[in-house]
């Protein structure tokens, strides 16, 4: 299921000119065609990660698998841009309800924090592998078929997954759930939060600083989190408890997956930039530039387990999360000296992400009640989301202020290529610092746990850990 959702924004964007010329779809029309579904798909994540707590998680992931292979196969249908476009809210809101507890019913299938780690690393893989081969896959079949069997190869896919999961899934134990009160007002407040916080970036790289848009969808963003935060501690049954978010192990494995998440986005949108329009570099070898990224994220997954029962978890955490920063720094500072300093910025990115991804996401959920698990898989892919708007957001907001021009035009002049690494070296260095920041507060925060030993077994810390 997770393949699913990982492959199939991946492999709809090599489709995006074919659907362009025949709904006669503008830009913008376009971009909503991908960021209609990552918009609904981050937003609604809290929402039902906290419904599938209460009503079960199998339960609430088989109501996804239904209704995205009904949106998928209502593409068979879709005539002008905008269907689409729906079609593609439709399957966020199906994403949504399936992600969250694909993690949570994977973690707590296991009791050893071996096990758990090795299940989280597995399923992180499977979801890099479907964004590596998503373009491939579909460069292939357009080669062969309409752009709309993309979607519609759903429909099985959908159909096999139910079959799966009410075979190999048992029902939730009434024990591992809880029947507190959905906070509706939450639940509104929060997704529109975290929906405006994933617009804004957007609307800041397209419509640039001087425009009222962004800034308004920002301010808002700002003021809805605010109000979704006071609701939560004045709420009797709040949708997500604040004093959960305060156990260190949550806490820190949060600002893990934040420091990965701005590190990553903002390195990968500098790195495009930087070989195809500052180096001139085509689209097919900026493709290759890439490669040492993607060769690190799908094949460091056998050697996180064996790093964490070496070093223990807390350790391995850092660590990772200290590489992140340290290629961040790196790109940030040397990459203007040629490729080899971006291949190994983009070689300790990926790596770190990859090892502070997986045991964050093991000390958030090991670090909140049985019957939280849900909402916690679901707030480490939300940080992870907002973060990743909010790197690409700093990164693009300081080209627009430094950059005189057009960004996308061809052969810049020496002045502009200046101005590029300069607002480069500016904006990785604030990302840096962004990121050190939220990895030595996770750091700080989780030698706290269990009297300060931080590379204590996360199973051994479950039901440890102070309120706050």
């Amino acid at each position: 299921m997770f393949l699913f959702e990982m492959l199939d924004n991946s492999i709809l964007n090599v489709a995006l000119p074919t659907i362009g010329r025949e709904l006669h779809a503008s830009t913008i029309t376009l971009q909503w065609v991908t960021g209609a579904y990552g918009v609904v798909f981050g937003g609604l994540m809290l929402v039902f990660g906290a419904i599938a707590d209460r009503f079960g998680r199998r339960r609430i992931m088989l109501i996804g698998l239904v209704l995205l292979g009904v949106a998928s196969l209502a593409t068979a249908f879709v005539t002008t841009a905008e269907q689409l476009i729906a079609v593609r809210a439709v399957m966020g809101v199906a994403a949504a309800m399936t992600t969250p507890g694909s993690m949570a019913l994977a973690f707590r299938l296991f009791e050893e924090e071996s096990l758990r780690v090795r299940a989280i690393t597995i399923i992180s893989t499977v979801g890099l592998v479907g964004l590596a081969i998503g373009p491939t896959v579909g460069g292939f079949v357009l080669a062969v078929a309409p752009w709309q069997v993309l979607l519609l190869v759903n429909v099985p896919i959908a159909v096999l997954a139910m079959t799966g999961v009410r075979v190999g899934v048992a029902a939730d134990e009434a024990a591992d759930l809880h029947r507190d009160p959905v906070d509706v007002l939450g639940a509104v407040l929060g997704t529109a939060t975290i929906a405006l916080a994933l617009v804004a970036p957007t609307l800041f790289v397209n419509e640039g600083t001087g425009s009222w848009a962004p800034w308004t969808a920002a301010a808002a963003a700002v003021v809805g989190a605010i109000s979704f935060f006071l609701r939560q501690r004045s709420v009797r049954h709040p949708l997500l408890d604040p004093k959960l978010l305060a156990r260190p192990l949550v806490a820190g494995g949060l600002a893990y997956k934040a420091a990965a998440g701005l590190a990553t986005a903002g390195l990968g949108y500098l790195v495009t930039l930087q070989l195809q329009l500052d180096w001139g570099w085509t689209p097919a070898l900026a493709a290759i530039g890439m490669l040492p990224q993607v060769v690190v994220l799908l094949a460091a997954g056998p050697f996180i387990n064996p790093l964490v029962e070496r070093v223990g978890i807390g350790r391995a955490a850092w660590l990772g999360a200290a590489a992140v920063v340290f290629g961040l720094a790196i790109y940030s500072l040397l990459s203007r000296f040629g490729y080899v300093w971006v291949a190994i910025a983009l070689v300790l990115v990926a790596a770190g992400m990859r090892v502070a991804g997986v045991v964050a996401a093991v000390n958030v959920l090991g670090g909140l009640p049985k019957d939280r698990t849900s909402i916690g898989a679901a707030l480490t892919d939300t940080a992870t989301e907002v973060t990743s708007g909010v790197g690409i957001a700093v990164t693009g907001t300081i080209l627009a202020a430094l950059f005189t021009g057009n960004i996308a035009t061809a052969n810049w002049s020496s002045q502009q290529s200046a101005e590029f690494q300069e607002a480069v070296t500016i904006a990785g260095l604030v990302l840096t610092v962004m990121a050190a920041t939220l990895v030595g507060w996770a750091n700080l925060r989780t030698r706290s746990v269990a009297d300060g030993r931080a590379n204590t077994p996360v199973a051994d810390l479950i039901g440890k850990q102070p309120a706050a």
